[in-house]
């Protein structure tokens, strides 16, 4: 760093002393953010969880020294969430909308940011956490994608069912002068006198658990070009321009909270207990291994008496005795059982605090293993907690779309004032009629459900439209489309021929 640098930033730190900088502890503290901190202490606990970070187990030693290892659990917060996002969505997916520009565009948009894959995984931290947003941006003359964590959303205005505007948080290091440098930059989403405004600040602060104090956008090479203030007015702006998708349920913690809780928030108690119960199997594994007692003396070697054993299993042990000839095993036996009887107790306690299918996890010795069709049945748990998240993720979706038209008709941010995307004819922003076909593979039996959907049309109780659908993942148009073609390239049947599925009246 020069020294025009270093002197820039002990004006901007001694100024903050004096009041003319902002200062931040934490983002909450700003008078815009109305959400109770709690909320965010809750989040960075699930992420905890969630990255499964062994925590310290004390215990005392034979000799009576307290002595502190790391437990040895199971990371049953990914696992279930990973599980979860895989059944809900997958790169299958297929979005489209009655308009075919419209349809094109915005699958342009999704495939160059790889949206289908990396929701996926967006989704798993979601389920974890209760929540994820997105935002999208302009980059040259591209959309991009910014994905946005639950403990870097923070909501302004909201209710428990709609959040307006926002603040959304990320956070630079940099070393400076061999020491290590927070940038926290904070971007606002307001809606003021009926503008869309996004307000960006930058705080510089030297330690990590506080946000530090207010400081110019070209801090940091990064953000040189980034005006403070960008106000976007037109007839295209309806909603923010950020998305937020959270979990379905209410969230019993914090009731007047508009952020959702993740599988953690009220599993903690058995994610514990089955840490608790892995890490007490394997230590008894480990404790428990073979060991022979034997007289001391057996254990000295010299030239006449060479050693006859592995000294590095450890399986023998020896103990000065009056009784020279005593030789005993202490082991003892595992209870192996006991274990699984515990651990399969409290995977079933998780399987329905998470909404999943008995035997998605554990295992019961009267039914069996269960197969993937039984636990992912359309019967099961499993798929009514799926049919909640996705009614969330088409509405997240239909909101990401309606972000990317906003920013696409925006002409002032695209270099000579250009717009990216003109709206066809008869396009609605507030209805966009969009249709989103997700894989059910895992729960359907698709050649099953094209035989009976067939029946159905040949019988006069589904429309050929509807069976293109429900079968191909086509929007109405396009189903329409291939009815008309096929009718079209049917020739007229003789009077006493047979009609084919698509041809005739």
């Amino acid at each position: 760093m020069g020294l025009f640098d270093s002197i820039k930033n002990f004006l901007w730190k001694e100024g903050g002393k004096m009041g003319i900088g902002k200062s931040l502890v934490n983002i909450t503290d700003d008078e815009r953010i109305n959400i109770d901190p709690s909320e965010y202490e809750r989040i960075n606990k699930d992420l905890i969880y969630y990255s499964g970070l062994p925590s310290d187990v004390k215990y005392h030693t034979s000799d009576g020294k307290e002595t502190i290892r790391k437990q040895i659990g199971v990371n049953m917060t990914e696992k279930v969430a990973r599980r979860l996002a895989s059944i809900v969505f997958n790169e299958k997916c297929d979005i489209s909308f009655e308009n075919t520009a419209l349809s094109n565009f915005i699958n342009v948009v999704l495939e160059s940011n790889n949206f289908k894959n990396e929701f996926e995984m967006r989704l798993e931290q979601a389920i974890a956490c209760g929540g994820i947003a997105v935002r999208p941006y302009v980059d040259g003359n591209q959309i991009k994608l910014a994905w946005v964590r639950a403990d870097q959303f923070y909501p302004l205005q909201s209710n428990t069912n709609n959040i307006s505007e926002a603040a959304l948080a990320s956070i630079t290091t940099q070393i400076e002068n061999d020491t290590v440098i927070y940038y926290t930059m904070l971007e606002f989403h307001q809606w003021k006198d009926g503008q869309y405004t996004i307000t960006n600040e930058l705080y510089r602060s030297d330690s990590k658990n506080a946000v530090g104090t207010s400081v110019p956008l070209d801090s940091l090479d990064k953000y040189k070009d980034v005006e403070p203030e960008v106000t976007l007015d037109g007839d295209q702006m309806i909603k923010p321009l950020f998305c937020y998708m959270r979990m379905p349920g209410a969230n019993n913690i914090s009731l007047e909270s508009p952020l959702g809780l993740g599988i953690v928030d009220n599993n903690k108690h058995t994610l514990d207990n089955i840490n608790n119960t892995n890490d007490a199997f394997m230590w008894e594994i480990k404790v428990g291994k073979r060991r022979i007692v034997v007289p001391a003396s057996m254990l000295k070697t010299d030239k006449a008496h060479k050693l006859m054993f592995d000294t590095s299993d450890g399986l023998y042990e020896g103990l000065n005795t009056e009784n020279g000839d005593v030789i005993q095993d202490l082991t003892k036996d595992i209870r192996t059982q006991e274990y699984i009887d515990a651990m399969n107790f409290w995977l079933k306690q998780l399987e329905s605090g998470a909404g999943l299918a008995d035997g998605t996890f554990s295992f019961d010795p009267k039914t069996g293993i269960q197969t993937a069709t039984a636990v992912v049945s359309e019967n099961s748990m499993t798929y009514q907690t799926r049919s909640s998240i996705l009614t969330n993720v088409s509405a997240f979706i239909n909101d990401l779309c309606t972000a990317i038209l906003e920013l696409a008709q925006s002409s002032q941010l695209f270099d000579g004032q250009q717009a990216l995307f003109s709206l066809p004819a008869g396009v609605d922003m507030y209805n966009l009629k969009m249709n989103v076909h997700y894989d059910d593979g895992v729960f359907v039996d698709k050649d099953a459900q094209a035989k009976q959907d067939m029946l159905a049309v040949s019988s006069g109780i589904m429309p050929k439209v509807q069976f293109l659908m429900r079968n191909y993942g086509l929007s109405q148009n396009d189903a329409q489309d291939w009815v008309n073609q096929v009718q079209a390239e049917t020739p007229e049947p003789a009077p006493s021929a047979e009609t084919g599925m698509f041809g005739g009246d």
